[in-house]
C-alpha cells in the first residue's frame, strides 16, 4: 500500500466506486448491513471504515485493497461500469417528496397553537420552524413529515405553495392573518382559530415538532435565519433551487439530529 489515506479520501473513493457499480446508497448500505445515513457519512468523510468493513466493500464493489490504497488509484480503471436498472433509479428517487397538504395544515396549526403568542414568531420564524421540522424528521426517520418542498431564497428556506394554503385556511376560518409593529418593523403574523387534529400526527412526528419548537421558537427572525443559512442542505443548494431532503444525511453538529456513531442500525 503506497499511501495512508484520510477518511475523506477513502469516502470519496467509495462514493466513486459505488456510482460506477450503479448502486444507490441504500443498495450499498443493505449489502454492508449498516444504515443508509452511515454510508452517507462514510462518503462525506465523517465516519471511518474499519478493516472488516473495507474488506466487505472490496468484495461488494469489486476492488483490490492494494489498488484502493494506492496513490495511482482511479475508480474508472478498477470497476466495470454497470448501467442502473429502472428499479435502482426508482430507489434513488425515493426522496422526491409527495406533498401531504392535510398533514402540512395540521403541522402549521400545531406550531401556531404553541408559538403564535410569542412576539417574535412572524412569517420568517414560522417558515424556519416548518423547515427544521420537515428536515429533522427526514434525517431521523428517512420518511417525509409533510413532504413540502423548500426553495433556497436569500432570507432562508421557504416552503412552496404556502401562500395558497394559508389563503385557503383563512377563507375556511382556520387561521387569521394580521400585521404588527415589531421593533419598528412591520411583521406578518398568524393566529390559529381552530386546533390541530392531533390524530393526523404520529407520536414520532409530534416529538420532532416539539423539539424544534423548544429549541428555536424563542429565537429572533435574524437569529433563526442566520442559523438556517449554516445548515448544510440550504448552504450547498444553488439560490432559487429546491433543497434536496437527502442532504440532511450530510449534516454535522450542531445541525444533525441523528447519532452517526459506530452503533449502526441494520436495515
Amino acid at each position: 500500500m503506497d499511501a495512508k489515506l484520510s477518511q475523506k479520501e477513502i469516502g470519496q473513493r467509495i462514493a466513486e466506486l459505488r456510482k460506477l457499480k450503479g448502486l444507490s446508497q441504500a443498495d450499498l448500505a443493505k449489502r454492508l448491513k449498516i444504515s443508509r445515513p452511515s454510508i452517507a457519512q462514510i462518503e462525506l468523510g465523517n465516519r471511518g471504515v474499519d478493516a472488516l468493513e473495507l474488506q466487505s466493500l472490496s468484495m461488494i464493489l469489486g476492488f483490490s485493497l492494494d489498488e484502493f490504497m494506492s496513490n495511482e488509484f482511479t475508480a474508472s480503471n478498477t470497476v466495470e461500469y454497470k448501467p442502473k436498472s429502472k428499479k435502482q433509479t426508482a430507489e434513488e428517487r425515493i426522496s422526491v417528496p409527495k406533498f401531504d397538504v392535510n398533514k402540512f395544515r395540521n403541522v402549521l396549526l400545531y406550531i401556531l397553537e404553541k408559538c403564535a403568542g410569542k412576539p417574535n414568531v412572524g412569517e420568517t420564524v414560522l417558515y424556519k420552524l416548518l423547515y427544521f421540522c420537515d428536515f429533522n424528521y427526514y434525517e431521523l426517520y428517512e420518511e417525509h413529515l409533510t413532504g413540502a418542498q423548500y426553495r433556497k431564497l436569500p432570507y432562508g428556506p421557504v416552503p412552496q405553495k404556502l401562500d395558497t394554503i394559508i389563503n385557503q385556511m383563512i377563507d375556511a376560518g382556520h387561521i387569521q392573518r394580521f400585521k404588527t409593529d415589531y421593533f419598528g418593523l412591520q411583521q406578518t403574523r398568524y393566529l390559529p382559530l381552530i386546533k390541530a387534529n392531533l390524530t393526523e400526527l404520529k407520536a414520532s412526528e409530534k416529538e420532532v415538532i416539539d423539539r424544534v419548537i423548544e429549541q428555536m421558537s424563542d429565537w429572533s427572525a435574524a437569529t433563526i435565519s442566520a442559523y438556517s443559512h449554516k445548515d448544510l442542505p440550504w448552504e450547498v443548494t444553488d439560490e432559487g433551487n429546491y433543497i434536496n431532503y437527502e442532504l440532511a444525511f450530510y449534516r454535522e453538529a450542531p445541525f444533525s439530529v441523528r447519532n452517526y456513531g459506530n452503533n449502526e442500525e441494520e436495515l
